[in-house]
């Protein structure tokens, strides 16, 4: 499924480049922005079949393999919240810059890392970068694009990159990890960072402006994600310690929201309904389909015992329709409103979840491949959608706000279903799997229900 990400992109006033150089400049824009989102993208797929190989090579333990995920995803999505408005004070082109610089380093990192706890911080320094680098990279194609025709194009392929590198994650973690070694899926990040920091030579100078910072609010946050996290993976003692870590952290981001003037997460957006749907439906479609991910990913791999190349082959029936279903959903949500393709997909998706459960080590990995295939044309139905939802529920002054809101809901629910789904398969793979799918089917079905308090097409906003 897409990411689909519409981030907390800023307002900014374009730099122009000389009329002559104006349509070459643009275009090197826009490709060094693709590049970056597409990047960041791959990231978040790319390392789940590698994660037995990891596993084996740095002896890690399934908690250990989640933290290889969780510590990206935590960070990208915590950060997000507030990294819009950093863009804003650093500069759309000065920012994108400095998060690939980072997070090309930090992928060195990962690719060298000599234990698991070095390739766990590497991979929450690749998450702050790539939290930096998506709102800026959306910024440096709005500045680009003065047209909007132009403009909408040039967006449109942009999307279509973070699509394409989600679909082909799984395969390209396959490949790699087999041809090469674990160690592969992140040293292939850095010819692309070099290539994108060549194209920006070219780029416009973007001119910062000032940007409230809601410092305290985004601490409180990552506390509380972070406390909440390590209390579902490492469990125990520690993990009941970091759960009232959470829970105070939690009441303090609250208290801090509630008075700030500029809030990282204004609470009182989740009074119209159509936010908190789309919302709700963001985050169980993501526990559904990144967790899925994971959890087949390490099924293929340690229950059917096939090779890293073979388990990303099997993605690709599911991945590969992905990004002609969101234009299909996107058009549908255009011309009916949202709810018809909300309440179309996620019952397929909960057929899809329910079909799985007859899977166990003996199921033909092809017939799984297939199986898999509704699971990800129901989330790919639902995505855009609930996306058109929340930015209709919202003033055109706080759409940026609204997405970064959306996809950090988005990015932390799909951590923690890992946490919560990973823990689960721990103690029991088979048995896992059936209650981490019955779990997915059940959250899906809850916003199924939500969606009808949607807005049908006569209430459509002009």
């Amino acid at each position: 499924m897409s990411t689909n990400q519409i981030p907390k992109a800023p307002q900014l006033a374009p730099s122009r480049p000389r009329p002559e150089s104006a349509r070459t400049s643009s275009a090197l824009t826009l490709t060094a922005s693709l590049l970056g989102f597409a990047l960041i993208c791959l990231d978040a797929s790319v390392v789940n079949v590698a994660l037995p190989a990891i596993g084996s090579t740095l002896g890690a333990g399934m908690s250990g393999l989640q933290w290889v995920v969780d510590a990206y995803t935590l960070a990208f999505a915590a950060l997000m919240l507030s990294t819009g408005a950093f863009s804003d004070r650093a500069g759309a082109s000065r920012a994108f810059a400095l998060g690939t610089v980072v997070f090309t380093l930090s992928s060195a990192a990962c690719g060298l890392a000599p234990d698991l706890a070095s390739l766990i911080g590497a991979r929450v320094v690749q998450g702050v970068a790539a939290a930096v680098v998506l709102p800026a990279s959306l910024a440096l194609v709005r500045q680009a694009y003065t047209d909007p025709a132009r403009r909408a194009r040039a967006v449109a392929a942009w999307a279509a990159g973070g699509s394409l590198a989600v679909a082909l994650g799984p395969v390209a973690g396959g490949a790699l990890t087999t041809v090469w070694d674990w160690r592969g899926v992140f040293f292939v990040n850095l010819p692309v960072g070099a290539v994108i920091l060549a194209l920006l030579v070219r780029a416009p100078r973007s001119r910062p402006r000032p940007a409230p910072l809601d410092l305290p609010g985004q601490l409180t946050a990552v506390v509380a994600l972070t406390a909440l996290t390590f209390a579902v993976i490492e469990g125990g003692a520690l993990g009941w310690a970091a759960l009232v870590v959470a829970v105070v952290a939690g009441a303090a981001f609250l208290r801090v929201e509630g008075h700030r003037p500029h809030p990282v997460v204004p609470l009182g957006l989740f009074r119209e309904r159509a936010v908190a749907t789309a919302v709700a439906a963001g985050a169980a479609v993501s526990v559904a389909f990144y967790s899925m991910v994971f959890v087949f990913s390490l099924f293929f791999q340690q229950v059917q015992r096939h090779s890293a190349l073979y388990t990303g082959l099997m993605f690709l029936p599911m991945t590969g329709l992905i990004a002609v279903t969101n234009v299909v959903a996107g058009k549908v949500a255009g011309r009916y409103g949202p709810r018809l393709p909300m309440l179309v997909g996620q019952p397929v998706a909960v057929v899809g979840l329910l079909v799985l459960l007859y899977v166990d080590a003996d199921t033909p990995p092809l017939l799984v491949a297939a199986l898999l295939i509704p699971l990800a044309l129901g989330c790919a139905l639902t995505v855009p959608p609930l996306t058109a939802a929340m930015m209709d529920a919202v003033p055109a002054d706080r759409a940026g706000l609204a997405a970064g809101v959306l996809n950090a809901a988005r990015q932390v629910s799909g951590g923690l279903g890992i946490a919560v789904f990973g823990a689960l398969v721990a103690d029991g793979f088979e048995a896992g799997l059936r209650v981490s799918l019955a779990i997915s089917a059940a959250l899906l079905t809850v916003t199924f229900a939500l969606s009808f308090r949607l807005a049908g097409p006569a209430a459509r906003r002009p």
